[in-house]
């Protein structure tokens, strides 16, 4: 007799016949008294129940992994701890990368500045083109160190969009003095601060001050948007105490940083309440080439060979060895002195005479003579034929007696410290183990190792041809900046040597030293 199968059996033999749900609980009955559905109802339940399930463990997923993606800013807040410590490695970013592409926008409307080029912060040096509006006499292109700033004016130049060419002009370039923490001194001031070779101790800090405002997308980079202080330069001495982090306000800057530390965007103010914008374009890097004034092309120091050494040891004997020398001399010795001149130079009488004009000063030169006594200096009107402050021309011969001379036994500026300097080389002792070569350059056509040394507390550079005679003297100036004396071997005139002064005068200096490694004060011309 054929008996109806028990329905608990029937449902475990559909179980069996489909093996992808063996393992799956047997749901409660929740309604007894509802009849069971159809099979393929089910089956399509169970499929949308599952898909949904999918469906929320991959949003739940994707949610828990980390996004850059830019999302709608929300309120301000806190940084984290993650994102104060990425705030603080910023500037070393910056300094580890050594270059990129800047564009500065400095001030509104009529008063606006722009400056489009380079910063290489482990130099450190920027090299920009100025424009703008506001930029007036500063419109042309600038090149900077911390200490010194030369600018190569160019009234005439229009709006500037594009960097400055990457190989600079060798000639026009003014040293100038300008009002710490306005304009263009704030602007290179902010730019060389953005990158440090240490964290400041104190940056961490600012998870306590500091804000998180926003996310955006800069040059195609996801950023965060941070704000917080600039850090202050380093004290004199250490502080003492423990730092307490400022509260972060409105009136701080902003940064746009990316998850890598790396900074696309700075947004703040100037100590004078100048509103200042720097875009970065971390792509364009090119090696910078300072100009003869800040040092010329990057070097690589090392010691000197042995060969380097005995060439750089003759030079007292090759120069005593030689007549003389024409000389030209580049000196920027300050906003109002950036000096141009020529004339001679005798090593066997040990004087030097030359001719100095100031580039901004028309209608006056400078006549300077160095002999053994000292050093004398008068001013005189320029004549005809007397040439340009960008080419001056030889000195009058002989030296005009009736020219008020003004005599001194020590040199007066740093003008004076290079012609001493440069007429007692050969009678000087160099050490070669004192010394580094820097680089190799060109001069005149000629081929010369540039060497560095210190000789009585003095920065000098020698550049030396392949015979060991000098071709070009430089000395650091107190300013900062570098000042040229070329050197041309050759006779020197009649009368190059300045007549003596009065014997009172000769008697006076007698007993004095000729030299001093650092006058006190400058000179006013």
């Amino acid at each position: 007799m054929e008996t109806s199968p028990d329905p608990r059996r029937r449902g475990r033999g559909r179980r069996r016949r489909d093996p992808g749900l063996r393992a799956a609980p047997i749901p409660p009955d929740v309604s007894a008294a509802e009849p069971p559905g159809d099979e393929p109802g089910r089956r399509r339940t169970t499929l949308v129940a599952l898909a949904v399930v999918a469906t929320a463990s991959a949003a739940a997923l994707v949610a828990g992994l980390p996004t850059w993606a830019p999302a709608p800013a929300g309120p301000a807040r806190a940084l984290t701890g993650s994102e104060s410590e990425r705030l603080a490695a910023t500037r070393v970013t910056n300094y580890r990368d050594v270059r990129v592409g800047v564009r500065l926008v400095v001030g509104a409307d009529r008063a606006r500045t722009d400056l489009v080029g380079w910063i290489d912060w482990a130099r450190p040096l920027a090299y920009l083109a100025v424009s703008g509006p506001g930029a007036g006499a500063d419109r042309g292109l600038l090149q900077a160190t911390p200490s010194a700033v030369v600018l190569r004016p160019d009234p005439a130049a229009g709006p500037v969009s594009t960097p400055p060419p990457p190989d600079p002009p060798a000639d026009r370039w003014r040293l100038r003095d300008l009002p710490p923490g306005r304009g263009l001194a704030g602007a290179l001031d902010l730019l060389f601060r953005l990158g440090s070779r240490h964290a400041d101790p104190a940056e961490p800090l600012r998870r306590g001050g500091g804000r998180w405002v926003g996310r955006e997308t800069v040059g195609g980079e996801p950023v965060d948007v941070l704000q917080a202080a600039l850090p202050a330069p380093a004290p004199a001495a250490p502080a003492t105490g423990t730092p307490v982090p400022p509260a972060a306000g409105d009136g701080d800057p902003r940064w746009w940083v990316d998850r890598d530390s790396r900074l696309h965007r700075w947004q703040g103010r100037l100590p004078d309440g100048a509103p200042v914008t720097v875009e970065l374009t971390r792509l364009d890097r090119p090696v910078l080439r300072p100009v003869d004034a800040l040092g010329g092309r990057a070097a690589l120091p090392r010691a000197l060979t042995d060969e380097e050494g005995e060439r750089l040891a003759r030079v007292p004997a090759r120069l005593r060895a030689e007549a003389g020398a024409a000389v030209t001399v580049t000196a920027p010795l300050g906003a109002a002195a950036n000096l141009r001149g020529s004339g001679w130079l005798s090593w066997s009488a040990a004087t030097a005479y030359l001719s100095v004009a100031e580039l901004d000063t028309l209608g006056r030169r400078t006549l300077l003579r160095r002999d053994p006594t000292g050093f004398a200096r008068a001013e005189v009107p320029v004549g005809p034929g007397a040439g340009s402050a960008t080419a001056p021309t030889g000195p009058p011969l002989p030296p005009p007696s009736d020219a008020g001379w003004r005599h001194g036994v020590r040199p007066g500026d740093d003008l004076d410290l290079l012609v001493d300097t440069a007429v007692r080389a050969s009678g000087t002792p160099l050490r070669p183990g004192a010394a580094v070569r820097l680089r190799a350059d060109r001069i005149a056509g000629r081929v010369v190792d540039v060497v560095e040394l210190r000789v009585q507390g003095l920065r000098l550079r020698y550049w030396l041809d392949r015979t060991g005679l000098p071709r070009r003297l430089e000395l650091r100036t107190r300013v900062g900046a570098w000042a040229q004396l070329d050197l041309t071997p050759g006779p020197v005139p009649a009368g190059v040597a300045p007549p003596r002064p009065e014997p009172s005068a000769a008697r006076a200096s007698a007993g004095k030293p000729t030299t001093s490694p650092r006058p006190p004060a400058r000179v006013r011309r």
